[in-house]
C-alpha cells in the first residue's frame, strides 16, 4: 500500500503544476467552456491514477526482466547472443513506450493518416532496438562513449542534410518521446546487469550510464532513414480537436478505451512472451517472483491504458486548444512567458529527474549538490520551451538553428568532463522529456502553431521535445566539468 501511496505522490508532483496553470489561465486570460475544463479534469485525474499503476507496475515486473536477462545473456559470454536479444528487447519495449504511442499518434492526426501511428513507432523501435544491441556491444568491449557519440551524431547530422524539415522535427521529438517512463528503467536494468559482471568496479559505474542515450540515438535515425526512402516532402499537417466536437464529457472517454486496449495489449505482448521464454529456457525466476513479475505486468496493462485514455480523450485537446487562444492574444510575451514556466515547472515536478539528481550526488560524493542540478535542468528545459515559442513565432528560426550547435557543443564537452558525466548527460536527454513534456506542453505548442500565421504545424509544432532532450546534453556536462576542476584543485 505504501508503495502505490510514494509512486501516487510522485506522478502527483508531475502532473499538478500544468493542472494548476491551466486552471489559472482559464480563469484569467483564456477562459475555457464548462465541458472543456470538465474533460480536462477528468483526463487529468485517470492519468494521474494510470501513471502511478503503470510505474508501479514497471517497478515489480518490467524492471527485474530487464536486469534479469541482461545479467544471463552476459553469462554466455557469447557476443552474438548479446547482440541479438538487445536488439529483440530493445523493439519490444520501445513498441510499448507510452510517449512514443503519444507523439506518433499526434504525427497521425495532424498528417491525416498520411504519415501512420503504426509506422513511426515501427521504424522507432527497429531502431532502438539496434542501438540497444550495438550500446550493450560497447559495454562488453569497452569501447569509449566519446567515440560512439561522435561518430553516431556525425552520421545523424549527415542524414538530416538530406530529411525534410517535418521530420528532422519528428525524429529528434522521437529520440526524446521513445526514452520515456517505460523504455528508461528497462534500459537502465539491461546496461547494469551486462555491466556488473565486471570485475572492474570503477568501469562497472561507467558503463551503467550511456545506453538511454545510445539508444535515443537510434529513433532519430529510423525517422530519418523513413523519411529519405519515403520522400514524404509534401506532406502537410493541420490540428484536428476530435474529441471536443461534442459537448458530451464522459462519452469520448468512453469511446477511446477499446481502440486503446488492443493498442497496450498488443504493444506488452511481446514482453510477457519474452518473460515466458526467458522463464522456460533458463533457470529464470522462482516461483514466488515470477508471480510478482506477472503481476507487475498486469499492473502495467491496467494503468497505461487509465493514462493514454485520460490523455487521448481531454488532457492534450485542451493543451492545444490553450496553445492556440492564449497565441492569439495581442501580447505575444503572454506565450513566450507560460512556454517557459511550462518548462521551468515541468522538470521541476519529473520524479525521474530526483532519480538523477541522487545519481549525481553519490557519483560525485556530494561534490555536484541535487539543488544546482535541480536549477541548471530548470532553467535550461524551461529556456528549450521558451526557444520553441519563439520558433513559431519567427518563420526565419529552423530546428537546425537550434540543434546543431546545440549538439556541436555538447559533442566538444565530452572531450573535457569525466567519461561518467558522459553517460549521465545523454541519459539525461530521455529523463527530462517525460509524460508532461510529450503530452500537454507538446499540443500547447502545437496549438500555437495553428493560431500563428505564417507558421506550419507539422514543422514548427514539433521539434520541442527535441529541444527538451538536448538541454540536459549541455548543462550536465558543464557541471562534470565543474566537478572535474573542483576535484583538481582539492587535489
Amino acid at each position: 500500500m505504501n508503495v502505490i501511496l510514494d509512486k501516487l505522490k510522485e506522478v502527483l508532483y508531475t502532473v499538478l503544476p500544468i493542472t494548476v496553470i491551466v486552471l489559472i489561465l482559464h480563469f484569467t486570460l483564456t477562459p475555457l467552456e464548462t465541458h472543456l475544463i470538465l474533460k480536462f479534469l477528468i483526463g487529468t485525474f485517470l492519468i494521474i491514477i494510470g501513471l502511478s499503476i503503470f510505474l508501479l507496475g514497471v517497478d515489480l515486473g518490467i524492471t527485474p526482466i530487464g536486469t534479469a536477462i541482461g545479467s544471463a545473456i552476459t553469462k554466455t559470454n557469447r557476443i552474438l547472443v548479446v547482440v541479438i536479444v538487445g536488439l529483440l528487447l530493445g523493439f519490444f519495449i520501445s513498441a510499448a513506450e507510452p510517449d512514443l504511442h503519444i507523439l506518433a499518434g499526434q504525427v497521425d492526426m495532424v498528417t491525416s493518416g498520411h504519415v501512420p501511428k503504426t509506422a513511426i513507432v515501427v521504424v522507432v523501435s527497429v531502431g532502438l532496438g539496434v542501438m540497444i544491441a550495438l550500446g550493450l556491444a560497447r559495454i562488453v568491449y569497452n569501447v569509449s562513449l566519446r567515440v560512439v557519440f561522435t561518430v553516431m551524431y556525425l552520421i545523424v547530422f549527415i542524414l538530416a542534410l538530406f530529411a525534410s524539415p517535418a521530420f528532422l522535427a519528428i525524429s529528434f521529438d522521437a529520440c526524446g518521446a521513445t526514452t520515456g517512463a517505460l523504455t528508461v528503467p528497462f534500459i537502465l536494468a539491461l546496461a547494469l546487469g551486462v555491466s556488473m559482471l565486471k570485475k572492474d568496479s570503477e568501469a562497472s559505474e561507467r558503463d551503467s550510464f550511456g545506453l538511454v542515450g545510445i539508444a535515443s540515438i537510434g529513433a532519430i535515425l529510423g525517422v530519418l532513414i523513413m523519411d529519405i526512402s519515403s520522400k514524404a516532402d509534401e506532406i502537410t499537417g493541420a490540428l484536428e480537436h476530435h474529441a471536443l466536437a461534442s459537448e458530451s464529457i464522459i462519452g469520448p472517454f468512453i469511446e477511446e478505451v477499446p481502440k486503446i486496449t488492443l493498442e497496450v495489449f498488443m504493444a506488452l505482448l511481446p514482453i510477457l512472451l519474452t518473460l515466458l521464454i526467458f522463464q522456460i529456457f533458463s533457470s529464470g525466476f522462482s516461483r514466488r517472483a515470477f508471480r510478482k513479475v506477472l503481476m507487475g505486468l498486469i499492473f502495467a496493462f491496467v494503468g497505461l491504458v487509465l493514462f493514454l485514455d485520460g490523455v487521448n480523450a481531454g488532457f492534450m485537446d485542451v493543451g492545444s486548444i490553450v496553445g492556440y487562444r492564449v497565441a492569439m492574444l495581442d501580447s505575444k510575451a503572454y506565450i513566450l512567458t507560460i512556454g517557459f514556466i511550462l518548462g521551468f515547472v515541468t522538470v521541476l515536478a519529473e520524479p525521474a529527474v530526483h532519480v538523477l539528481m541522487h545519481q549525481i550526488e553519490d557519483a560525485t560524493s556530494g561534490y555536484i549538490k541535487r539543488g544546482l542540478v535541480m536549477i541548471a535542468l530548470s532553467l535550461g528545459i524551461g529556456v528549450a520551451v521558451g526557444l520553441s515559442v519563439l520558433r513559431v513565432l519567427v518563420p526565419g528560426i529552423q530546428l537546425w538553428h537550434y540543434l546543431l550547435p546545440s549538439y556541436i557543443i555538447a559533442i566538444a564537452l565530452m572531450y573535457f568532463v569525466p567519461e561518467l558525466f558522459i553517460g549521465i548527460a545523454f541519459d539525461s536527454g530521455g529523463v527530462a522529456s517525460g509524460p508532461m513534456t510529450a503530452t500537454f506542453i507538446l499540443a500547447f505548442i502545437q496549438g500555437a502553431a495553428e493560431a500563428v500565421e505564417g507558421a506550419n504545424v507539422l514543422v514548427d509544432g514539433f521539434g520541442m521535445i527535441a529541444m527538451v532532450a538536448s538541454m540536459p546534453l549541455i548543462a550536465l556536462q558543464i557541471l562534470g566539468l565543474i566537478y572535474k576542476v573542483k576535484s583538481r584543485r582539492e587535489a
